[in-house]
């Protein structure tokens, strides 16, 4: 058996981490001694091991037999943990959201809508994936934004590793509520009615494609359009539905009624937990607002810190996400904000969540929400290696990851922001700028 033992040391130098872990096909890796995080709803697990060969997990938990010939990093006084899937982001598709130029998430002035498919703006290049990623954000639900209608198109799984698409057009995303009244005309009936019309029309494309018009210039609904919307009719696609407040939540649940394929996923759901029970008997996922409680607008009035945890314990499969926080709003938070849900189950009349369920909320469950819980989100075998360490309890605010894995090869933790930090922490007289220096 070959050992690697990685210090802290060696492991914060990722550069030097990748090239002593460097994967070769077929070879398996172990990680041992560490806390184990499954990410699967499960504690953590003391003196844990997880296995993986050939990008995937082959076992994680304790007892884990090596094999001969695997490297072995030891992780003893560390933690070892799923890699986080952030639950809803505009990561690759947008640098700085108060320039225009670099920002994919909407299209205001387009003649389609839920036809756009934002898989071909994903940047596997852009700076903010090295600041994610070295918060232990492995993989991300990027969502286009709606501009003028109640559509926005649809939204893509990405990793933040060297291949980007996990699954291009993984879901539709449409805007209801007071934000998607206002892209409909001015109401919360003209969302519904434009809705309720654009599925009409996709089911007439469905039946006869070649009589649909859809090229016309005043056509509400164009043929891209029609073609992904029926999709979500035919189960394929899963809608996610921006909405907060309870009766527009119901509204949107009685969809089923009408469309009994659709694949509903709910994302905000502020006042999710006055119709938890609701939501958990139509088996319908949650993305929720993971810290919303203050009333900042009508449609969130009943807002409280204890949704998620009132969801969750109503049966509801819920995630979390930073929508409905102010910018910017970085996915590597996604830790802090679940550690404050165990922090609120320790509050006199507050609901919150155990560890392992709080731990979930960003990884297993945002995977299924979109039903890829089966390929990421967890340390269970036959997923995707994954894996992050962590020089302590993830879910704690002082905790950083020392090392991370994404198809079980090692990734680098550095950041534009490490690089610029570096490059300033001592400044020295020079012919030149710090920037002209290589």
């Amino acid at each position: 058996m070959r050992s690697l033992l990685l210090g802290l040391a060696v492991l914060i130098a990722a550069p030097a981490l990748a090239k002593t872990t460097a994967q070769t096909p077929g070879q398996t890796t172990a990680i041992v001694g560490g806390m184990l995080a499954i990410g699967d709803g499960s504690p953590p697990l003391p003196n844990g091991t997880v296995l993986f060969r050939n990008g995937r997990i082959v076992a994680a938990g304790s007892g884990v037999e090596i094999p001969a010939g695997a490297t072995v990093i030891d992780a003893h006084g560390k933690w070892v943990a799923a890699g986080i899937v952030a639950g809803f982001t505009d990561i690759s598709i947008a640098e700085i959201m108060v320039a225009r130029e670099g920002n994919d998430t909407r299209a205001p002035k387009s003649p389609f809508s839920a036809g756009l498919d934002i898989s071909s703006a994903i940047n596997p290049r852009s700076a903010v994936l090295g600041l994610e990623r070295s918060g232990g954000v492995t993989r991300a639900i990027v969502s286009p934004e709606a501009a003028g209608s109640i559509f926005g198109g649809q939204g893509a799984v990405i990793s933040l590793g060297p291949e980007p698409i996990t699954r291009p057009r993984a879901f539709e995303f449409v805007e209801l509520g007071e934000a998607g009244g206002m892209d409909a005309g001015g109401s919360r009936p003209a969302a519904f009615a434009m809705l309720r019309d654009a599925l009409a029309q996709s089911e007439e494309f469905r039946r006869n494609p070649s009589a649909f018009g859809g090229r016309e210039k005043d056509s509400l609904v164009k043929r891209s359009d029609a073609a992904a919307l029926a999709a979500v009719l035919d189960g394929k696609l899963p809608l996610l539905a921006h909405v907060e407040r309870a009766s527009d939540i119901l509204a949107v649940l009685a969809l089923r009624n009408e469309y009994p394929k659709l694949r509903l996923v709910l994302l905000g759901a502020t006042e999710g937990w006055m119709v938890a029970q609701q939501i958990a008997a139509a088996h319908v996922p949650v993305i929720a607002a993971a810290l919303s409680d203050l009333p900042e607008d009508f449609e969130r009035l009943g807002a409280t810190e204890s949704n998620v945890g009132l969801l969750d314990r109503a049966g509801v499969q819920v995630a979390i996400s930073t929508i409905n926080q102010t910018e910017p709003q970085q996915q590597r938070r996604l830790t802090q904000l679940a550690g404050n849900l165990v922090g609120f189950g320790r509050l006199p009349g507050a609901t919150g969540l155990e560890w392992g369920p709080a731990f979930a909320t960003i990884t297993s469950r945002p995977a299924h929400a979109l039903g890829l819980d089966g390929e990421i989100g967890s340390l269970r075998p036959g997923r995707r290696a994954d894996v992050v360490i962590w020089d302590n309890d993830p879910l704690e605010l002082s905790s950083a990851p020392v090392a991370v894995f994404i198809d079980g090869a090692p990734q680098s933790i550095r950041s534009r922001e490490t690089e610029l930090r570096d490059r300033y922490m001592t400044p020295t007289e020079g012919d030149l700028p710090k920037a002209y220096e290589r």
